[in-house]
């Protein structure tokens, strides 16, 4: 069951969308031969933004719905799931959707810590606080500025430590094609135009 669920990860991703037939299929698959009238698919809803809001997520309801749509998309590929009951199966999925939201929480922190300023002092003051606090969220708003490939490559690229930051970047480089050099070349010119955006907006909040 999760090597199946987990092989679906790593095809080539799609711009799947859920349509109403393939939202037909997930009410029949939920309500497993009986008709509740969409009870099922909205009580499978609601357990599932209480699970991600549980877990801390900052988008519970956006997490479940993604969940839901996932497992709509297998429904459709498979005509049907019969391995697990649909209630352990959405949690089934709902685990891996939490697991890439952790990861994508861990690069944005990584990237955080890459560009923002380096402190010695442990006891900041309240100015340096703000300034601090500032520049984070002018970061968030730069790189949701940046399209979608550099952004995920900016992200890779400070992802992970010593080791893991190297073999993260090595696999980059040949995910893009590209050598090594060109990958920093890259990844420095995306921070160069980050690094602007973020002291424009520092500026213009004074």
């Amino acid at each position: 069951m999760t090597p199946e669920l987990y092989s679906q990860k790593v095809v080539p991703k799609k711009e799947w969308k859920l349509h109403s037939q393939a939202f037909v299929r997930l009410l029949r698959w939920l309500d497993q031969g009986s008709d509740s009238g969409g009870q099922k698919y909205l009580e499978t809803c609601r357990r599932l933004v209480g699970y991600f809001d549980r877990k801390g997520c900052s988008a519970p309801e956006d997490l479940a719905d993604e969940t839901l749509n996932r497992v709509a998309r297998r429904v459709e590929e498979e005509g049907t799931i019969e391995s697990e009951i649909p209630a352990k199966y959405c949690y089934i999925m709902a685990r891996f959707v939490f697991l890439e939201y952790l990861r994508g929480r861990e690069k944005e922190e990584t990237l955080r810590r890459q560009l923002q300023p380096s402190s010695s002092d442990a006891l900041e003051d309240k100015d340096s606080r703000v300034q601090r606090e500032r520049m984070l969220d002018c970061l968030d708003q730069c790189t949701g500025k940046l399209d979608s490939t550099n952004h995920e490559l900016i992200l890779r690229y400070y992802f992970g430590r010593e080791r893991v930051k190297i073999e993260n970047r090595r696999a980059l480089a040949d995910s893009l094609g590209i050598s090594m050099n060109a990958l920093s070349i890259r990844a420095c010119r995306i921070r160069d135009k980050l690094e602007v955006c973020v002291s424009q907006c520092v500026n213009e909040a004074k």
